[in-house]
């Protein structure tokens, strides 16, 4: 199947890839050259942070008056060493105050999707979305940022296994947040 991708994607005359996945980030930036697919692959926090940085996405009035703790993603973070541009994308925003969890970058803590526990239960301990859950909880953050589609759906099953509702804790990826802070500022 990634021989045909890498086919059609080169027949296409592909020369950049945006992906709003870190899976699919790692296997396209790092599996597909070995296959003969040599694209520039971008995540889409590094592209609203160029966005952002450019102009092209003006934050200047968006604002959310809220504490936000932003969760690594294993194959953004540790996997392609993608730290820094989420953290900046939601720093941007007006009012936001950005605070870290215990575990977070290098020593980050996995949200447990990316080693399949998203489809098996605990016979013993807590899920360790549970865990990570409350990890990021403690923070006091009422927002909890993720730019994994895998990361939310743990962080959010986490959150809401906790007790906390979306109404008082708001989990979400970088770019929900951006357009709520966005159309936040634009009342």
């Amino acid at each position: 199947m990634a021989m045909q991708n890498v086919e059609t994607l080169n027949k296409m005359g592909t020369r950049k890839i945006i992906t709003q996945c870190p899976h699919c980030f790692n296997t396209l930036a790092n599996e597909y050259p070995e296959l003969g697919g040599h694209y520039e692959v971008v995540h889409h926090s590094q592209l609203l942070e160029w966005l952002i940085d450019e102009g092209r996405l003006d934050v200047s009035d968006a604002r959310l008056d809220e504490r936000i703790v932003y969760h690594d993603s294993c194959y953004l973070g540790r996997h392609n060493d993608i730290y820094q541009a989420p953290r900046r994308v939601i720093g941007s925003l007006g009012g936001i105050e950005v605070v870290e969890a215990e575990r977070q970058g290098t020593e980050g803590m996995c949200c447990g999707a990316g080693g399949g526990r998203m489809w098996m239960e605990e016979r013993t301990g807590k899920n360790i979305n549970i865990e990570r859950s409350q990890e990021l909880l403690a923070t006091g953050a009422t927002r909890i940022a993720t730019a994994c589609p895998f990361c939310f759906v743990m962080i959010d099953d986490g959150v809401k296994g906790e007790g906390v509702e979306e109404t008082e804790v708001k989990v979400g990826d970088i770019a929900l947040h951006v357009l709520e802070a966005i159309e936040a500022g634009a009342v």
